[in-house]
């Protein structure tokens, strides 16, 4: 594996994020910071019925400090979330070094027949955590299907098909 320092994986719900982080964190021996990893608990304390997308923003807020400590302790990590371009630029920004990492950003992408189906599926499993509002997903969201704009590379990734070993 190429030395990246931070790795971004974004792209809109159901486009398999969190298993191409947990894969990429379990072969390179990274450290992973998922949203909905921070945002279940808050939803356990504050309930299910608190809103969404502030629950969202403080995940991310949480999200991006500890990325600024990481980064600053020299450490390589991987961040996951549906990441919103023309808003969280600023505070991934904020959260590197001097020097600068270097970041690759993963885009990820699915036929939106296949993205709507693992969401109804995701709506249906009882083990998956009730906050989500899967079944509210369904629609695109612009701002969570595109890159951020940061320096660094870019690689678009569709579910199902390997990621290109070149990069990392």
């Amino acid at each position: 594996m190429r030395k990246f320092r931070l790795i971004i994986i974004t792209g809109l719900p159901g486009t398999g994020k969190t298993t191409l982080a947990r894969d990429l964190a379990k072969r390179y021996g990274l450290p992973l910071f998922s949203k909905d990893t921070i945002k279940e608990p808050l939803m356990d304390v504050l309930g299910t019925d608190a809103p969404s997308r502030a629950l969202s923003d403080i995940s991310f807020a949480v999200m991006f400090s500890m990325a600024r400590e990481q980064l600053a302790l020299g450490h390589s990590l991987i961040l996951e979330g549906n990441f919103r371009a023309r808003e969280h630029e600023a505070p991934l920004l904020a959260a590197f070094p001097p020097i600068g990492p270097t970041i690759v950003q993963v885009l990820c992408r699915a036929h939106e027949e296949e993205r709507r189906s693992r969401l109804l599926q995701r709506a249906g499993d009882p083990t998956r955590h009730a906050g989500h509002r899967d079944a509210r997903q369904l629609e695109p969201v612009a701002a969570c299907d595109s890159f951020l704009e940061l320096p660094g590379e870019r690689v678009t990734h569709r579910v199902g098909s390997p990621l290109c070993e070149t990069l990392f």
